[in-house]
């Protein structure tokens, strides 16, 4: 009996495609076990759809798109759609997602160009909210928010538990770091560093973003090293090196703290402050 009950258990939980009538879904797509496409969803060949994501209605799905599990799409959405860059020649780049991502009305996602690893990536646990634009070949990582008509510039890389509030624009090549936090209506055209908060016209650090690291559950100790190095480096202005040097006096270059450091020395090393224009230039 406990077997039976077992196989019919997992049974209901691994079920067929439910696909409305009033969908188009390519016949060489690649659709998991309970994936759900509502009505006018297109879903074009190149597309792989991992178990358990639901596209709400009115959902795009074009070019080399692989979702991974237990995503959900919203009305509007159009992902992997051509690269908007005039040197595009139809390459097959494409889109990588994660799981257990959330993406709400009208954003758009745009496929690769060729002038990095030929991906745009997303990882897990992410929420995008409504009309968020990340463009081609950007990188963005894991549990990460982005809120409503936010754009991110092609390359941009953004890293776990960023937040980034509405309508902020950020510019092609920027690194946002971990634990960051962008003010809303921001102008983002320098390299954010890990755990602080950054807000203006252009964007500037303004203090430590204590409230993620206490909830994500960084210990007193390593906020009041990440405190003492953000005053060294953005009050007291004495150069990187001479904090450096201080911080290892106090016995303070914990990981996070070398992390901060050799984050914001190749922001230095870059142009304009953002340290992956290097990358920009060979392209």
């Amino acid at each position: 009996m406990d077997d039976i009950l077992s196989f019919q258990e997992h049974a209901d939980q691994r079920r067929s495609p439910v696909i409305s009538k009033l969908a188009s879904v390519d016949p060489k797509a690649i659709i998991g076990d309970n994936v759900e496409i509502g009505p006018f969803c297109v879903v074009g060949p190149n597309v792989t759809i991992g178990a358990g994501t639901v596209l709400r209605n009115n959902v795009t799905l074009c070019g080399h798109v692989t979702l991974g599990q237990q995503n959900t799409i919203y009305p509007g959405a159009v992902i992997g759609a051509e690269p908007q860059d005039v040197n595009y020649n139809g390459e097959p780049t494409e889109v990588i997602i994660g799981n257990r991502n959330v993406v709400r009305e009208c954003v758009t996602i745009n496929r690769a160009t060729t002038k990095e690893n030929h991906k745009t990536s997303i990882g897990n646990d992410n929420f995008f909210m409504g009309c968020v634009h990340i463009a081609h070949d950007c990188t963005v990582g894991n549990h990460i928010k982005i809120a409503n008509a936010t754009l991110l510039g092609g390359h941009v890389h953004v890293a776990d538990h960023a937040t980034i509030s509405g309508n902020a624009g950020v510019h092609h090549f920027t690194r946002i770091g971990n634990y960051s936090f962008v003010t809303g209506v921001g102008r983002v055209i320098q390299d954010v560093p890990p755990y602080l908060l950054v807000e203006g016209n252009p964007s500037k650090p303004r203090c430590v973003n204590v409230v993620a690291l206490k909830r994500n559950r960084f210990s007193n100790d390593t906020i009041r090293k990440i405190n003492e190095a953000y005053r060294l480096i953005y009050r007291s202005k004495i150069g990187l090196d001479n904090a450096r040097e201080i911080l290892r006096g106090k016995n303070y270059l914990c990981p996070e703290i070398n992390h901060l450091l050799n984050f914001i020395q190749y922001q230095q090393d870059g142009k304009s402050g953002r340290g992956r224009e290097q990358i920009r230039r060979a392209a």
